[in-house]
């Protein structure tokens, strides 16, 4: 078979495959009763420090302590708080503990901004004077104008496409009745 009739091959190992989340093993040995969890390990090295420290309470129950020490180490061996291991669901709870109540914005603290003033100015002016040919109108100058029955089509607006054009028409014939 030549070089490039054979198939490629690609492998892709997850972090897990690579990195085994397991202490105690090296290729084909392992350490006896192990590998052991982190978990385990802690219970193991917790405990046996309790009970060295305690030895003075519990010597009368004899091997009993000691039993169930050991029992608690091989009873964690798979133990997950909400599908997570344990360390990684007490590390999350440890990070919600020490975040900042505010939250956080593009990874800073979100804070209050500080309060600051408003400075603003405004000028009060006279109003222009009225041009020459400009008239000022008065109430006696206002023409009456007759009422229209809402409602009832003009010759206009039936006439008129949109409602801008219609409404043009109708004011143009009101101007055109009042005068």
């Amino acid at each position: 078979m030549s070089a490039a009739a054979q198939p490629l091959i690609a492998r892709a190992y997850t972090s897990a495959r690579r990195h085994p989340w397991v202490l105690g093993k090296l290729g084909d040995w392992t350490v006896p009763f192990g590998p052991y969890t982190p978990a385990q390990l802690v219970v193991l090295g917790g405990g046996a420090f309790a009970l060295i420290k305690t030895f003075a309470w519990w010597s009368w129950a004899g091997p009993v302590p000691v039993a169930l020490w050991l029992c608690a180490v091989w009873a964690v061996r798979g133990a997950q708080i909400a599908g997570q291991n344990p360390f990684t669901a007490l590390f999350g709870v440890l990070v919600v503990l020490l975040r900042h109540p505010a939250g956080r914005i593009g990874g800073r603290v979100a804070r209050d901004r500080q309060p600051t003033q408003l400075r603003g100015q405004f000028v009060i002016e006279a109003a222009p004077a009225p041009a020459a040919h400009a008239r000022i109108l008065t109430p006696a100058d206002a023409r009456p104008v007759s009422p229209v029955a809402v409602g009832a089509p003009t010759a206009a607006s039936a006439a008129a496409g949109s409602g801008l054009a219609r409404l043009l028409a109708d004011a143009a014939e009101a101007g055109r009745r009042a005068a």
